[in-house]
């Protein structure tokens, strides 16, 4: 550069130097009287003076502009929060080591006992896996049979949103195939089954059961559907689901139980649980925020677990609640579950809230090894109800199996007041529908749904959802501390529903008889990452038992 030339660039820089630059204009704020912000406070439970509140308007008009700054800022649906919950205490996590699996499956008799492949409507992913590894019946029978029958019952029971015929056969065609040629997967190589319509499945349908998103479709596989391809599982469908994970109500209609096609099959997995219940796949997979595994597994008479939090990748799947949304298998036998859990659970490089910890499932380990205790005084609130004598037979059918229980009483006396946890986190989810008035396009449009939640959720404030979740971590102390003493609870299905969904634990649903027709559950909690025992007790009570082998009354 020559002379002359840097000092017309030095001049040019002190001038520039010399003018302060000017920052963006801000447009003005909005302005906010003192009574509008009285009467906010007192929703919060908050009374200042006339000159707190005068001192507070210019900040508040400032918040507001941020508000409406963040607003903008385009979001993507399946982005988390930069903050993650854990379920393990610290210095409390979940030991290492290799999983120790030594299915039942593996030691089933094998011989053919049917006449048409729709006697293997009901029978259980055990059965399943071990006529298909001794090619007695083919993945091609199975998967056009449960199609069939998915055709067939699926219109009744409005468990359907996405049949995908041609994939399942081609699926279906190459299992065979590797079973032909010795390559086995494992237990779930070959089995038909259906995924709850919030898993993204690349080029499908991926609904969330929401008017706003009935023709979304991804580009991308979420991690649960990769890992069961992986194990040679063969897709049949996508289930229906309560709107945006809300009960039975979906567009297309009320999901209902095969039991009664006059009820509802509860939610939010609604599908998953009827198409299970009603011979229709050989498994389904649901997803858990406070009851949706549980709740549906019941009213179908079908086996529920709900994995530890962070057990299973949520990778790909619509999120609710990122802090309480739980992966899970819905089954028609206690083994089909530890089945279909040892393919789903570990880490995936992309879910930060899954622990690499083993699954263990044992089915031969002697009952007396496990500290079982039985929450009794629920039991005995229920005395007066009508299902006390169903309860009753099956706490006798449990001893009468070798289960030895100590009467205990599970910690829940806070639970109640987090729900906003989850209400907060859903409005959160969903806030860009509420704000653009999409959420009116939902069927469910009263005061318990979604769309009035959502408006309403608006007006938790960030100070009271922080205080709920470090009212959690006492919540967390105190299940750890009870936990100490017991490896499995029995209990009714709802009782400590709310505060296991908080505090991560794992849970495991069982139907265990009928009332006016309807099947009930039995339920077995269990320790953080450590599925395998409420499972083995879950087990036991299964083989002493007959109610897993009742079918409804489908015609």
């Amino acid at each position: 550069m020559e002379r002359r030339q840097w000092f017309q660039l030095m001049a040019v820089l002190s001038a520039a130097q010399a003018v302060p630059a000017q920052p963006p204009e801000r447009p003005p704020a909005p302005k906010f009287t003192p009574e509008q912000v009285t009467a906010a406070l007192k929703l919060l439970g908050l009374e200042f003076t006339e000159a707190q509140v005068d001192a507070m308007l210019p900040g508040l008009g400032r918040a507001a502009l941020d508000y409406e700054r963040l607003r903008k800022i385009d979001v993507p649906l399946e982005t988390e929060p930069g903050i993650s919950f854990h379920p393990g205490l610290p210095g409390k996590q979940p030991k290492g080591g290799v999983s120790r699996f030594a299915p039942l499956v593996k030691a089933a008799p094998v011989k053919k006992t049917w006449s048409s492949v729709e006697e293997l409507a009901f029978a259980p992913v055990t059965e399943l896996s071990a006529l298909l590894r001794a090619r007695l019946v083919s993945s091609t029978e199975l998967t056009r049979m449960y199609l069939e029958r998915l055709k067939r019952f699926g219109p009744k029971l409005l468990c359907v949103i996405t049949l995908t015929e041609e994939l399942a056969l081609q699926q279906a065609k190459a299992a065979d195939a590797e079973i032909r040629a010795g390559r086995y997967r494992g237990p779930l190589h070959g089995v038909p089954y259906g995924l709850k319509d919030l898993f993204a499945t690349k080029g499908i349908k991926t609904t969330w059961g929401a008017e706003p998103f009935q023709d979304q479709v991804p580009d991308y596989d979420c991690t649960v559907y990769t890992r069961l391809k992986k194990a040679g599982a063969v897709l049949l469908g996508k289930l229906s689901m309560g709107a945006l994970a809300q009960g039975g109500l979906w567009f297309g209609g009320m999901t209902k139980t095969p039991w009664n096609l006059e009820q509802t099959s509860s939610g939010s997995s609604a599908g998953s649980a009827a198409s299970t219940g009603a011979g229709l796949v050989g498994f389904a997979i649901g997803t858990e925020t406070r009851g949706s595994i549980i709740s549906p597994s019941i009213r179908c008479g079908t086996v529920g677990l709900r994995p530890t939090y962070g057990r299973v990748p949520r990778t790909g799947a619509m999120g609710l609640s990122w802090t309480m949304d739980k992966v899970g298998p819905i089954c028609r036998s206690v083994e089909d579950c530890a089945l279909v859990l040892n393919a789903l659970y570990g880490p995936d490089g992309h879910d930060r809230t899954v622990t690499a910890a083993p699954f263990h499932w044992e089915p031969r380990l002697p009952l007396a090894q496990l500290r079982i205790g039985i929450a009794q005084k629920s039991f005995d609130q229920m005395a007066a109800g009508e299902s006390k004598d169903v309860y009753l037979k099956a706490i006798g059918d449990l001893k009468a199996a070798g289960v030895k229980m100590t009467a205990v009483e599970v910690p829940d006396s806070m639970a109640g007041a987090l729900g906003l946890i989850l209400t907060a986190e859903a409005a959160t989810a969903f806030d860009d529908i509420t704000r653009d008035g999409r959420v009116g396009q939902l069927k469910g449009q009263g005061a318990g749904d979604w769309p009035n939640t959502f408006r309403t959720a608006r007006l938790i404030p960030a100070v009271e959802y922080l205080r709920a979740q470090r009212a959690r971590t006492l919540l967390m102390e105190q299940m750890e501390k009870f936990f100490l003493d017991w490896d499995v609870v029995v209990c009714p299905p709802f009782s400590s529903l709310g505060s296991t969904n908080l505090t991560g634990h794992p849970q495991v649903v069982v139907p265990c008889g009928f009332l006016k027709g309807m099947p009930q559950g039995l339920s077995f909690l269990g320790r953080l990452w450590e599925e395998g025992a409420p499972l083995r007790v879950a087990l036991a009570y299964e083989q002493a038992t007959k109610w897993h082998l009742q079918r409804p009354p489908l015609g």
